[in-house]
């Protein structure tokens, strides 16, 4: 994978290869996806078919992390990479009613995805939203480019939902985090979830899924996960299931599932 660069370089849409921000946007309900796409998402359905549940339920920790962030950390800026296609309650959505003077930049490489992003990820006239046609595994292209909406000098959340999965290597997805983290102030965070290796349903799902989709999906156990977070302050509960971390209900604890996620503030 690649950072795009120019017309030439970008990716092209194929609608007949499976995409994954395409098949997740099947699972969550969404509309902007081709017959292949839903073609994967049903095979994983009938094999796992609480999955379109649990995307929901992952999507909503999103909204919990983001809200607590722009809120109770008073965060202002959000670096969202992995942005995937709009839905429902998007990251300068949910920050900017918290505080509409909110920036966030968006970052993704998926050609399907960049065309609804310009379309839909508008916020708020006091506050600003951005999107850059860029890859995970080049930071620093990344940083560059959020620096024209980002103050890189003032805290930053780094938003990391559900894309590290396609990093295979813990190595890797650990220098990515460590790149763009050292490049924000104290008083930063990082905020991510990703599918644990905790069932054998998944397991299996993510083996269909990796049959046909692109790109690859890589499971991690918690520990794993938990592991991406060294060097970084764990806000309470630490790295738990999504439907654990700050619920808003006050309903007896919600079941987990296998989707685990953290936030952790840079010192």
């Amino acid at each position: 994978m690649t950072v795009t660069d120019g017309e030439q370089n970008r990716p092209t849409l194929d609608t007949g290869v499976p995409q994954t921000a395409r098949i997740w946007n099947y699972l969550l309900g969404g509309k902007d996806n081709f017959a292949v796409d839903r073609e994967v998402g049903d095979q994983i359905i009938s094999n796992l078919p609480q999955l379109a549940e649990n995307a929901r339920l992952s999507r909503a920790y999103l909204t919990r992390a983001v809200r607590y962030l722009a809120g109770e950390a008073g965060i202002r800026q959000f670096l969202d990479i992995g942005t995937g296609l709009p839905t429902a309650d998007n990251t300068h959505e949910v920050a900017q009613s918290v505080n509409p003077q909110a920036r966030i930049v968006y970052v993704d490489n998926d050609p399907l995805v960049l065309t609804h992003a310009r379309a839909l990820l508008v916020g708020t006239s006091e506050g600003a939203t951005d999107y850059i046609d860029a890859d995970l595994r080049d930071p620093q292209s990344i940083l560059r480019e959020a620096a024209r909406t980002l103050d890189l000098s003032q805290p930053v959340a780094l938003i990391l939902m559900g894309i590290l999965g396609h990093v295979e290597s813990d190595d890797e997805a650990k220098s990515i985090i460590n790149s763009i983290m050292a490049a924000l102030p104290s008083g930063s965070y990082l905020a991510m979830y990703d599918g644990s290796d905790t069932s054998e349903a998944v397991t299996e799902a993510v083996r269909i899924w990796n049959i046909s989709a692109n790109p690859k999906y890589h499971l991690r156990s918690p520990e794993r996960i938990a592991a991406l977070f060294d060097g970084l302050e764990l806000v309470e509960p630490g790295v738990v299931s999504v439907t654990r971390w700050r619920p808003d209900s006050t309903d007896p604890e919600p079941a987990a599932i296998d989707q685990y996620c953290a936030v952790g503030r840079k010192p």
